[in-house]
C-alpha cells in the first residue's frame, strides 16, 4: 500500500518558500546529485501537489532543471485545486477539487510505492485527515526570516512524530558560521 510522504527543503528558521513564495534562495542551496534525494526519488510513484505549488516560483524555470525536483520527476502528479480549470493535455498530470479523490487517485498512481506531498497546505490537510504517513525535511543552511512555514497551524498544535531511522532519534544539532 501506498504511503503519502511530505518532503520538503527548509530554511534552517522553518520556511519552504519565501515571502510570496519566492523559492529563488533554493538555486545556490541544490546540489544536482544528492543521495538522499536520488534513493528517494527511486521510491515515490506519483506527486500529490497543491495549485499554489505546482503554479508557484520555480527557481529552475526556463531551464532542463524546471520542475519537481530539479526537473528530474517525470511521472503521476496530482494536483488538488478549487479551480480546476486547466485542459492540462499531459496524461500525467491530473486536476482534482477534493482531498480524499486526490488522495485516492495519488495511492493508486504511486503502485505501492511513495506518494510524494509537496505544499504545506495539502500537507496540512493530510494531517489534519490523518492521512499523511511520513515527513522528510531536508534543512538548508539559510534563515528567510518570512515565508511559507513547513507547517503552520493558527493557536498552535501539536502533532508527535516518531522517528524512522532509531539511530536518529531526539533533537537534531546543527552547527553552523554566518557566512560574510
Amino acid at each position: 500500500m501506498s504511503k503519502l510522504l511530505y518532503s520538503a527543503t527548509m530554511s534552517l528558521d522553518g520556511f519552504i518558500a519565501g515571502v510570496d513564495g519566492d523559492m529563488s534562495w533554493l538555486s545556490d542551496l541544490l546540489v544536482r546529485s544528492n543521495s538522499e534525494v536520488d534513493d528517494l526519488m527511486s521510491n515515490i510513484g506519483a506527486l500529490l501537489v497543491g495549485k499554489t505549488t505546482f503554479a508557484g516560483d520555480d527557481p529552475n524555470a526556463g531551464t532542463d532543471d524546471e520542475g519537481a525536483f530539479g526537473g528530474q520527476w517525470h511521472g503521476p502528479t496530482i494536483v488538488l485545486t478549487h479551480h480546476p480549470d486547466e485542459a492540462p493535455g499531459d496524461p500525467d498530470l491530473t486536476f482534482t477539487t477534493d482531498l480524499s479523490t486526490a488522495v485516492l487517485a495519488a495511492k493508486q498512481a504511486a503502485n505501492g510505492k511513495y506518494v510524494n506531498v509537496l505544499g504545506a497546505s495539502v500537507a496540512k490537510q493530510c494531517l489534519e485527515a490523518q492521512l499523511l504517513d511520513e515527513i522528510l525535511v531536508l534543512v538548508a543552511p539559510i534563515l528567510l526570516g518570512d515565508g511559507v512555514r513547513l507547517f503552520e497551524h493558527a493557536g498552535g498544535t501539536r502533532i508527535k512524530l516518531e522517528a524512522i531511522d532509531p539511530d536518529r532519534t531526539g533533537p537534531l544539532s546543527l552547527w553552523y558560521r554566518v557566512a560574510r
